[in-house]
């Protein structure tokens, strides 16, 4: 069952998102060759504790971090290790924060030095149908055609859409109804109301969409190794049309 939000709970959800937003910007101050992951994790759960708010993952179904960090073929939920982060490399980011009752949960891929033109334009199409689907999400479509945008926008460059894993609502639970494939058939699934609150995800492949899960019982990753990006916003529904409660504006401004 989908629960719809009031104005007033899309405002805290908003604050919990702006959070996670605040803390991805803090992040990517930090990025760079030689880096590691987990010292990366701790600065974000001390920037989350320090402005009011929870690590919306750390011991959510026993996961042990603050973020989920997956590297070059790891397309989400890896644990941050102690390996330092190579030029070439690309770093999906994913955080969640929990702060007055209500979850906040984004996630962006970021350039570690100098990438390759090859995976600069993966990042830049998957970004871009994160938006392309977000502009489907407005009163009168239905879930499909989000699903559907994503997945044909993508495919017409040769990425794989990874099936397994998809966006989901949002709210007082980190994973609410309805689920969010990032493929699928227009005008298909539930239909898109207002106080709908949402996260979309794409998770897009360099190569097939097949993947596999890793020996730490986590981390997702592709079955031909090679490099997956992942960019995730959280959305409202308001009169009709969507709202982005979270922003990007930390990090690329």
């Amino acid at each position: 069952m989908i629960n719809y939000k009031t104005a007033e709970e899309i405002e805290l959800i908003k604050k919990s998102s702006r959070l996670v937003s605040k803390t991805l910007g803090e992040l990517n101050k930090r990025i760079e060759p030689g880096v590691i992951p987990l010292d990366l994790d701790k600065v974000a759960e001390t920037f989350i504790r320090d402005n009011k708010g929870e690590p919306g993952f750390l011991g959510m179904y026993d996961f042990p971090n603050t973020l989920c960090v997956s590297v070059n073929e790891e397309v989400v939920h890896g644990i941050p290790g102690k390996k330092p982060l190579q030029n070439g490399d690309i770093i999906s980011i994913d955080c969640g924060v929990l702060m007055n009752d209500f979850y906040g949960d984004h996630a962006y891929t970021f350039p570690v030095g100098e990438i390759s033109e090859e995976l600069s334009q993966l990042l830049s199409v998957t970004k871009e149908s994160l938006y392309r689907g977000i502009n489907k999400l407005k009163v009168g479509n239905r879930i499909g055609d989000v699903s559907q945008e994503i997945q044909s926008f993508t495919e017409s460059f040769g990425y794989g859409v990874v099936r397994e894993l998809v966006g989901h609502g949002l709210g007082r639970g980190l994973h609410e109804e309805p689920d969010i494939p990032n493929f699928g058939t227009a005008n298909a699934g539930a239909k898109i109301k207002n106080g709908l609150v949402v996260a979309i995800e794409p998770m897009i492949n360099l190569g097939g969409k097949e993947v596999e899960q890793a020996q730490d019982g986590w981390t997702i990753i592709t079955k031909d190794r090679k490099q997956s990006a992942h960019f995730e916003h959280n959305i409202a529904v308001v009169d009709g049309e969507p709202v982005i409660l979270s922003t990007f504006d930390f990090i690329e401004s």
